[in-house]
């Protein structure tokens, strides 16, 4: 039975096709119980490896099915046919996600961002707080419904942490994600907290928001990794911004993990407590816009993603969002 009689039996009108990835595809759909169009995430087990049906797509279902909060997508059903197909069946990004619009609208402004950075950060302290690290932060994996409010997707890398007898958090040893996105600790293979992994990748999405660039070019991870340990951003001339905000962003992208912020100093910083301004603040760090990287400066179409041993730099491309 093709995937519009099993969703049709169930209420759902199908629609088009809003994306592809290495396992799987979402479809738009209208949901008749609902009253509303939402998104299907459609997964062939029959067509997936081994290692993804065992760990990756248990701790996306696990997620979606124990988290909630406003600025996480809401899942509304997960179901298996006896053909070995899944579907997730969610909340809909109506205005895309939010790569996609800042390419269509350019660089967000500071106020605008703030508002939208909080969203975001409240819902990475939701996670954070009940010892879950998202570990494939990005600007493709943040939607935006109707209004433009975040929505954090996309939990095919996510991960409950585990506690040793003493009650410390025990270390990822494998690794993944995004390169751009991604942690030096992370690029370098050295294990780690993935929650302090996750507040890097949230300065690379703030740097992205307010720029439009991203903040190192990843055409070259060695080098990559180089730049970032030596704690070196480009703030551009073209744009001016408050000094809190370049701070945070400073502090966000941090390569000391033990001098990173958490999520609670992300939250208290003073550029989410206080009013914005519009006076020209000085450059913290590095030279003009030297090695930011254009959003539209021919990215491949797979993105590049990096799934790493311990004590190794790699990198490939991957289709999609999970390995």
């Amino acid at each position: 039975m093709d995937d519009a009689l099993v969703l049709g039996e169930k209420g759902y009108v199908l629609s088009n096709t809003l994306g592809e990835g290495s396992f799987g595809k979402v479809k738009s759909a209208y949901c008749n119980p609902l009253k509303c169009n939402v998104a299907i995430k459609i997964i062939d087990k029959r067509k997936s490896p081994q290692d993804f049906l065992k760990r990756f797509l248990p701790r996306e279902i696990e997620a979606l099915r124990c988290l909630h909060h406003p600025s996480i997508i809401k899942t509304y059903e997960i179901f298996e046919t006896s053909a070995g197909k899944v579907y997730i069946v969610m909340e809909l990004g109506e205005k895309g996600d939010l790569l996609d619009y800042i390419k269509n609208t350019g660089a967000m402004e500071e106020d605008i961002t703030c508002i939208k950075f909080q969203q975001l950060v409240s819902a990475i302290k939701y996670c954070h707080d009940l010892d879950f690290a998202h570990r494939d932060l990005k600007c493709e994996n943040i939607l935006l419904d109707k209004d433009l409010n975040i929505k954090l997707s996309d939990f095919g890398f996510s991960k409950f942490l585990s506690r040793d007898k003493h009650g410390r958090t025990i270390l990822s040893k494998t690794f993944c994600g995004s390169a751009a996105y991604a942690a030096p600790e992370v690029l370098q293979g050295i294990p780690c907290d993935p929650r302090i992994s996750d507040i890097w990748s949230l300065g690379v999405i703030l740097y992205t928001m307010v720029y439009a660039l991203m903040p190192f070019d990843d055409s070259n991870v060695r080098k990559m990794i180089c730049i970032q340990k030596e704690h070196r951003i480009s703030f551009p001339n073209s744009k001016y911004l408050t000094a809190e905000c370049k701070d945070l962003i400073y502090h966000l992208l941090q390569p000391n993990v033990s001098q990173r912020l958490c999520i609670d100093e992300v939250l208290k910083h003073s550029w989410l407590q206080t009013p914005k301004s519009t006076t020209p603040s000085p450059l913290l760090a590095a030279e003009e816009g030297e090695r930011s990287q254009n959003l539209c400066e021919g990215k491949p179409e797979h993105e590049q993603q990096v799934v790493l041993v311990p004590g190794t730099v790699t990198t490939g491309f991957h289709s999609g969002s999970c390995i």
